[in-house]
């Protein structure tokens, strides 16, 4: 063995194809002019075999998520943050309470959204296979750009988030720590 071919194993063993959904807890990456760090991996059991996937990404003090979902034969990507669940309706919680589910529409920081998706599944912190049990409203605006999710873990136990769509070549210099 010679002296190049020690450099050529290391090499080969450095992944050069990092993307977006090969993210792993401390890579970095760049988006929206800033630098993240993933901090948290997650797994959405929706059942019959379909997962979602989520990655928590900081930046100094902020926080956001970026989610994937395979849709038809088509990755979606979505970067969330969370808020507070109260800023879009006091009266929500209570009527989801009430009645089982959200209005079909709801507004939010002055855009009207629409109810798309709903349903049930798991979410498994660290991509594990023992989920916590919850259910969803997803809403989009009418361009289908903003996004709008609410989800339910207990009676009276909400969180919301909010975002957009975001595109794969978005996310730049995928660096491994």
């Amino acid at each position: 063995m010679g002296l190049f071919d020690k450099f050529k194993k290391k090499k080969e063993e450095i992944d050069i194809d990092i993307t977006i959904s090969k993210l792993k807890v401390g890579y970095i990456l760049d988006y929206d002019l800033k630098t993240w760090e993933v901090t948290e991996y997650n797994k959405y059991d929706w059942g019959n075999h379909v997962y979602s996937y989520e990655w928590e990404l900081k930046s100094g003090n902020e926080v956001v998520y970026l989610e994937q979902d395979d849709e038809e034969d088509e990755t979606e990507w979505m970067v969330t943050k969370r808020i507070p669940f109260r800023t879009i309706d006091p009266g929500l919680g209570k009527c989801i309470q009430e009645k089982g589910d959200p209005p079909d529409e709801l507004q939010y920081n002055g855009t009207k959204f629409y109810l798309d998706d709903n349903g049930g599944g798991y979410f498994c912190r660290g991509g594990g296979k023992e989920g916590a049990e919850f259910l969803f409203w997803d809403y989009m605006d009418a361009d289908e750009e903003l996004i709008l999710s609410i989800e339910q873990w207990s009676e009276e136990r909400f969180e919301a988030s909010y975002g957009k769509y975001a595109e794969e070549y978005e996310f730049t210099n995928i660096l491994p720590r």
